[in-house]
């Protein structure tokens, strides 16, 4: 099946000039026009002539100032788009028979990991694979976190989601939010950030907000557990999250791999049992 680049791209409204995009990601990145230029083997009246229109940089100029900037692939195509360039970048779903190979290891890698909870999310954190453990702790959700999508943030955080069920709920929280943060900080993904003023709003998530402010954590602690009280029993875990490595595909891209590991031995026996007792 051919592969079809991604140009999604608002249509309504002025779309903004590359050099306007470029500069908003060189500030996202705190990255003068001096480090940047020296970065890519320029000079900084070039740099400062492409961010101001004076000048139009070439696809190979583009693909350098990304990847120096490490934009992500779906938005180095709206820069080629905003240059007057094709989007050169595709995504294809999982489904594709192109992606055959990969899912099938996403999916040997899931099972692989049985008993312990696994899962394959989005840019969003939206889970689009997850091994038979993750869907057994999915089934404890109330049906309406479910929907549209299983979405991480959203069934952690939600008052009558796994937050109900979090021994630690402040400590979680705040990785929770810190991640969150981070992941629009690097993606600048409009969906996370409403998905952000969003989980703020849980009236959970608001007293802890209050009492943590957003600048007072700097960085995630070192694998800080997440405990939940079950009907049967104390499981606490730690994660760990991979990305693909030089990813050509805006999906590959976009997705990450979420294991669960036991925190404690009393956990591994927990998650053991509860495998062994789904059907199948």
């Amino acid at each position: 099946m051919p592969m079809h680049p991604s140009t999604a791209t608002s249509s309504a409204g002025p779309q903004p000039a590359v050099g306007e995009i470029l500069r908003s990601w060189r500030s996202r990145r705190r990255r003068s026009q001096l480090d940047l230029a020296l970065d890519v083997g320029v000079s900084t009246r070039h740099l400062s002539c492409i961010e101001t229109g004076r000048a139009r940089p070439s696809p190979a100029m583009l693909d350098a100032l990304a990847g120096a900037l490490d934009v992500p692939l779906r938005e180095r195509n709206h820069l080629l788009l905003a240059a007057g360039y094709a989007p050169r970048y595709a995504e294809r779903g999982l489904d594709d028979a192109g992606m055959l190979q990969v899912r099938s290891a996403l999916e040997r890698l899931l099972r692989a990991h049985e008993p312990n909870p696994g899962l394959v999310l989005d840019r969003q954190w939206n889970v689009v694979l997850a091994n038979r453990s993750a869907l057994a702790l999915a089934g404890l959700l109330p049906a309406a976190l479910l929907q549209p999508a299983f979405n991480v943030f959203r069934a952690s955080l939600h008052p009558q989601g796994l937050a109900a069920l979090t021994e630690n709920f402040a400590e979680w929280a705040g990785v929770l939010l810190a991640t969150l943060r981070r992941a629009i900080a690097a993606s600048g993904d409009a969906s996370l950030m409403q998905l952000e003023q969003e989980v703020l709003a849980y009236p959970n998530v608001a007293a802890l907000a209050q009492a943590h402010p957003p600048g007072a954590v700097t960085d995630v602690p070192l694998l800080v557990p997440c405990t939940l009280r079950l009907p049967q029993g104390r499981l606490s875990m730690f994660t760990t999250l991979t990305t693909f490595g030089t990813p050509r595909d805006i999906t590959l891209d976009e997705l990450s791999i979420e294991l669960f590991y036991p925190s404690d031995s009393a956990s591994e026996a927990l998650l053991r049992a509860l495998h062994d007792a789904l059907p199948g």
